[in-house]
């Protein structure tokens, strides 16, 4: 952190910032500069950014910052060149983010500062491409979606590419999608290959451990999910054999984003004393795990940027009563939070395959305020599914279910809301 920013303590920088965002702190830092050089270059009257410390991206050779730049809702240019300014420049899309406006914005980005590419690692993923009928046919849809990102995008490559967006099983890596990674590596489209995945997540990271053609997983990760031995088991595995991990809804939000319950209050009134938000803590608490190459957050505007890059820049880690806390809070509060681990409602119900989607689409709506894209996902659930979701009998998936949720009454909460 330069001289200006050191002015600031530890806990008023992660205050300010949380509270008020970037112009704030570069407003006070300037005032704390001294007198202005009239002859001096322009560059230098610019206050420099403190920057978001650097990982290893598995056995990539590749260092990322370890906050990265979810664009699910990306509309403007300004939070890209904020982002590159505090140093965040792991960039993160998908063929499907806003209807093909996340990537397109990045496109209109690099079309005016081309010479940015070089300092960028873009992801980017085959949204969908999946569900086609075949192994060859998927690898067909992959292809389709590449090149139309490519060219959205304005890049001739892309860093890493998770040919499967949403994986639920690992035989949905097939050897043919194996054959075409090896190509497009070859053809220097893609540099990296890996896979996001919202569901099963200690099944697919435990799996995937053991191919040796995987670089990287994006997988859920927060503190709700850190109490699961067998997703930490499965982090421990994808770490042991070189593959990254991302981490993706880091902020843990329920299903049913209640607020302002009393595990609530104390939680929040807790870190406040700390000098934290709870956005701040959230993504604190994974980020002390060294086995996390980058938390993957999604942030639309500038405040957002610098409150959670303060986070990140701030090296006091959490203590073990802060652990502890997170455990508790966890625990106490789990009945509204849908894990993904959707073999289990699956195995209770066969023919309604969707519950964990639908929980997560709630959770988007609920907790995230993104009611068009919960919605438009929603939609994609095919029709005869979906005119019997209220008559369906959840009882056998309330009563398997882990986190004790409340299936049948947020099925039809879900129904009011997205159909």
């Amino acid at each position: 952190m330069n001289d200006n920013l050191n002015k600031f303590d530890r806990r008023n920088f992660l205050k300010t910032v949380g509270a008020a965002g970037l112009g704030s702190v570069l407003a006070s830092a300037k005032a704390n500069s001294g007198p202005n050089q009239p002859n001096a270059p322009a560059e230098s009257q610019e206050p420099e950014f403190p920057q978001v410390p650097r990982r290893k991206l598995g056995k990539t050779g590749v260092d990322v910052p370890c906050l990265a730049l979810g664009t699910n809702r990306l509309d403007n240019q300004i939070i890209l060149r904020s982002a590159l300014k505090w140093g965040v420049n792991y960039w993160d899309t998908a063929n499907s983010y806003v209807g093909g406006e996340s990537e397109l914005n990045i496109g209109k980005f690099l079309s005016k500062n081309p010479d940015a590419r070089k300092e960028l690692f873009i992801v980017s993923k085959a949204s969908g491409a999946w569900k086609a009928h075949t192994p060859e046919a998927v690898v067909e849809e992959v292809e389709k979606r590449l090149e139309t990102s490519l060219k959205r995008m304005n890049t001739s490559y892309i860093d890493m590419y998770y040919g499967v967006h949403g994986l639920s099983d690992l035989a949905q890596l097939t050897d043919e999608l194996k054959q075409w990674v090896t190509k497009a590596k070859k053809r220097g489209v893609i540099r990296f290959f890996g896979f996001s995945t919202h569901k099963n997540m200690a099944q697919n990271l435990s799996a995937a451990a053991k191919l040796g053609w995987v670089d990287a997983i994006m997988a859920s990760c927060n503190f709700r999910l850190m109490q699961d031995d067998k997703i930490q088991a499965g982090i421990d595995a994808c770490h042991n054999a070189g593959i990254a991990i991302i981490a993706m809804k880091t902020l843990g939000i329920r299903t049913d984003h209640k607020v302002e319950t009393e595990e609530d209050k104390k939680m929040v009134g807790r870190f406040l004393q700390r000098g934290f938000n709870a956005i701040q803590a959230n993504i604190k608490v994974v980020l002390q795990d060294e086995r996390i190459s980058s938390a993957c957050v999604g942030m639309n505007n500038v405040a957002h940027l610098a409150s959670n890059a303060a986070a990140a820049i701030d090296k006091t880690g959490l203590s073990r009563a802060d652990i502890a806390a997170f455990k508790e809070y966890a625990q106490a509060t789990c009945r509204g939070y849908c894990a993904g681990c959707a073999s289990i409602c699956d195995s209770a119900m066969p023919t309604a395959p969707y519950i964990s989607d639908i929980m997560r689409y709630l959770m988007y709506y609920n907790g995230y305020d993104d009611r068009n894209g919960a919605r438009e996902l929603f939609a994609q659930i095919p029709p005869n599914v979906r005119n019997r979701l209220l008559s369906t009998d959840y009882s056998a998936a309330e009563a398997r279910c882990p986190q004790h949720l409340p299936i049948a009454r947020l099925i039809a909460e879900a129904v009011t809301k997205l159909a």
